[in-house]
């Protein structure tokens, strides 16, 4: 161990906004834009919005304040607004993921980084720094943990993780110094918590726990700059993150290259509306439907090969094959795969196929193994394998990366249509201004300036 808590603490105390290069800015932009779009349209459609609304409500925890909460009329208190902004961008789960920690980076550094970026009247410069900052440690210490690992023990590396990339973001935007951040850091490490148990029922504790994440970075940063004394050697101390969370941890990954090499260009966005496990099999069904004209009656079986974290979050034929709740449907190698092969294509109104005959007619030809493959001198576990196997014969694929990975990371003008299509039926005509808005973040000297254009 080399001290890694002090080393973050140290890049986030010191990371400024020259520093940080044209194309690392100009990604953390997009990425925040598109889990915007999620959270804006989760505000209206998730189904567990009203009982996160009614929660707080019956606690007194809906009082009226300065921050934003995307798609909502109402301005919340700070640490509110973060786990309401959490929650939603999280539940559509459209947002993005870094491939090699098997996390969603953007669910709780973007909402830590808005609400205090407002609470502390931040510019579009400020935000942006903390952001990154936030990225880059959740993503580091994602890929310390050693997903597969973290997996294996039960947890959600966003949820845990997550926390200290929202602790960090928030501590950029206070200009806590590294002291302080190595004690927001040490309250991180009592809050960071993610269970994976939500798979076993598609239970929407995924989406609480995400918002958690990132309400427990800004209660942590808050603290810090309040001279609470927080832990020291949160991350690779006896009792720290990676010795209670993993058998298989790496630290020296949570600090190499620091500064130099930047994991925000690592992360990568979905096309589709589910587990990130799902979206190579996914294109590769749509695309060999299209190629061989198939017809879901042309179909005798269909193998999905997939990578061990891939099985266990959406591959057990006993609780995955035939879903009837959204998240059950989204950690559904089956259902996902059904609907591809079954209409090519796949988006968030689809999940009103639920239930429908058709699919799980389809989805019980599916069987989905495990493929060495995807796991031997790989350096992410995302890849597919597919055969289908009809009357003409058995047709193969093997897709190492699904779309939407940094080798193919889409145009700014198809991410700005990716959000539209999310944020149209809720900011209306406001979508396209707030669009801009995110794009020139930079521009703006009050970053609440910004956000209000994503109010409804």
């Amino acid at each position: 161990m080399a001290h890694e808590t002090a080393t973050l603490a140290a890049y986030v105390a010191n990371l400024k906004y020259p520093d940080i290069p044209a194309e690392v800015l100009d990604r953390a932009k997009i990425l925040t834009l598109d889990f915007l779009g999620s959270a804006i349209r989760a505000r209206s459609e998730a189904e567990s919005t009203p009982s996160l609304l009614k929660m707080l409500e019956a606690l007194a925890l809906d009082t009226k304040g300065e921050s934003t909460v995307f798609g909502d009329a109402k301005t919340w208190t700070p640490a509110v607004a973060a786990l309401l902004n959490g929650a939603l961008g999280h539940s559509l789960d459209f947002d993005d993921t870094h491939a090699d920690s098997s996390l969603h980076p953007s669910a709780p550094v973007v909402p830590a980084a808005f609400a205090v970026g407002e609470m502390v009247g931040a510019s579009g410069r400020d935000v942006l720094t903390a952001i990154v900052a936030g990225y880059e440690v959740c993503c580091r210490l994602g890929n310390a943990l050693d997903p597969t690992s973290h997996y294996a023990r039960g947890f959600h590396p966003t949820a845990t993780a997550g926390t200290y990339g929202a602790a960090a973001a928030a501590a950029k935007l206070f200009g806590l110094s590294e002291k302080q951040i190595v004690a927001a850091f040490g309250v991180s490490g009592s809050q960071a918590a993610g269970s994976l148990q939500f798979l076993m029922n598609g239970a929407w504790n995924k989406r609480y726990q995400v918002g958690a994440a990132a309400m427990n970075g800004v209660i942590a940063a808050t603290l810090a700059r309040n001279d609470f004394v927080g832990a020291t050697e949160s991350v690779e101390g006896k009792h720290g993150l990676l010795a209670g969370y993993t058998d298989d941890a790496h630290p020296d990954k949570a600090v190499a290259e620091l500064g130099k090499s930047y994991e925000t260009m690592k992360i990568g966005v979905k096309p589709y509306p589910s587990c990130r496990y799902t979206h190579a099999a996914i294109d590769a069904l749509i695309a060999m439907r299209r190629e061989h004209n198939l017809t879901p009656d042309q179909v005798k079986r269909v193998e999905i090969g997939l990578h061990r974290n891939g099985i266990t979050l959406t591959g057990d034929a006993a609780t995955k094959r035939h879903p009837r709740s959204i998240v059950g449907g989204q950690f559904s190698m089956f259902f996902t795969g059904a609907l591809a092969l079954d209409q090519g294509s796949f988006g968030w109104d689809d999940y009103n196929r639920l239930g429908d005959a058709a699919i799980d007619a389809l989805a019980d030809k599916f069987d989905v193994v495990q493929d060495d493959r995807l796991e031997i001198g790989r350096t992410h576990p995302f890849g597919a394998r597919v055969s289908i196997t009809t009357d003409d014969g058995v047709h193969e694929r093997l897709y190492a990366d699904p779309s939407g990975e940094p080798t193919s990371f889409p145009d700014a003008q198809a991410m700005q249509q990716k959000f539209l299509t999310l944020a149209r039926p809720v900011l209306n005509a406001r979508a396209e201004k707030f669009a801009d808005a995110i794009l020139s973040l930079e521009r703006f000297d009050r970053v609440a300036k910004a956000t209000e254009l994503g109010r409804q």
